[in-house]
C-alpha cells in the first residue's frame, strides 16, 4: 500500500518532459529482478548468476546491451556487478561507449513468513570508465527491498536513491513496483511500474510502465522478454526487451525415498 501511495503523489507532481540520457544505472540480476525492480531474494551461497540483456528504446532511440553478474556470498548476501554498453544512440552512429560501471551488495536481513514480508538493503558504487556524454562520473547509491507472495503472485517494491560525482548532476530516485505471476512450473508473466526524479533537474524524466514473460528454458537457464511503454508523454515512449541468464552451478534435485517396512 505505501509504494502504491508513492506512486500517486508521482502522478500528482508530474510537469513537463524532460529529455536527459536514459541511463541504465544500477541494475539487478536475472532471474532476480522483474526487468529493473530488485527482489529480496538472491543466488543461494556460492551461485554465480549471469545476464546478458537487450534494451532497444524509441524517442529518444537508444540501444544498449548490459552485463550483470551476482554472486551468493551467504544465501542473503548477494555482490551485484553491472556494465551497460550504449552501441547506439539518438540515430548517431558515432555515438556509443559503456556508460558507468557498478558494483554493489544486497543483503536480505529480514525473510518473509506468513504475515511478514521479506526486506533487504542495497548499497553501490558507480565508476566512470567511458564515454562521458553517458557517464555521471561515477557516484553513490543504495536502496530498500521489499517483498512479498501472495498466492501464485510476488509483488515488489523498491525505493532506490543515487547521488553522482558529476557537480552539474543532481541526486536521483527510482520507484519500482513489480509482479511475478506464476502460470506453470517454469513461466511467470511479469509486471512492473518504474518512476525516476531526473538526474539534470528537479523534474520527473521517466514514467513507463512494462509488461513481460520469463521462462525457464533448463534448470540453469531462463530467457525473459518484455515491453515498456511510456506514461503521460515522457520518454522513451516504446521499450523492448530481451535478456537470457544463467545460474551455476544448478540445484540439485531432492529425491525423496520411500522405505516400506517388511512384515
Amino acid at each position: 500500500m505505501i509504494t502504491l501511495r508513492i506512486f500517486l503523489v508521482l502522478f500528482v507532481f508530474l510537469s513537463l518532459p524532460c529529455h536527459a540520457f536514459d541511463r541504465k544505472g544500477f541494475s539487478p540480476t536475472s532471474p532476480f529482478s522483474v526487468f529493473s525492480t530488485f527482489l529480496a531474494d538472491s543466488p543461494k551461497q556460492n551461485q554465480l548468476a549471469i545476464d546478458l540483456g537487450f534494451d532497444i528504446s524509441r524517442e529518444p532511440d537508444v540501444k544498449r546491451i548490459n552485463l550483470n553478474l551476482s554472486y551468493g556470498l551467504t544465501d542473503k548476501i548477494e555482490i551485484i556487478a553491472g556494465l551497460p554498453y550504449v552501441f547506439k544512440y539518438s540515430n548517431a552512429f558515432d555515438e556509443r561507449g559503456f556508460e558507468d560501471i557498478n558494483f554493489g551488495f544486497k543483503h536480505r536481513f529480514i525473510d518473509e513468513t506468513v504475515y511478514l514480508p521479506a526486506v533487504a538493503y542495497l548499497v553501490y558504487v558507480s565508476g566512470e570508465i567511458g564515454n562521458e556524454k553517458f557517464s555521471s562520473e561515477g557516484g553513490l547509491g543504495g536502496g530498500i527491498i521489499i517483498s512479498k507472495k501472495i498466492g501464485p503472485v510476488k509483488t515488489h517494491g523498491n525505493i532506490i536513491y543515487f547521488r553522482p560525482n558529476r557537480e552539474v548532476l543532481k541526486e536521483t530516485w527510482n520507484l519500482n513496483f513489480g509482479t511475478e505471476l506464476l502460470i506453470s512450473h517454469n513461466s511467470k508473466i511479469l509486471f512492473e511500474i518504474i518512476g525516476r526524479k531526473a538526474i539534470d533537474r528537479n523534474k520527473i524524466d521517466l514514467l513507463e510502465w512494462r509488461l513481460g514473460y520469463r521462462i525457464r528454458i533448463t534448470d540453469f537457464s531462463y530467457s525473459t522478454v518484455g515491453m515498456g511503454f511510456d506514461i503521460k508523454d515522457r520518454n522513451p515512449d516504446m521499450r523492448f526487451m530481451f535478456s537470457i541468464s544463467f545460474v551455476l552451478p544448478k540445484e540439485k534435485s531432492k529425491i525423496k525415498k520411500i522405505v516400506e517396512d517388511a512384515y
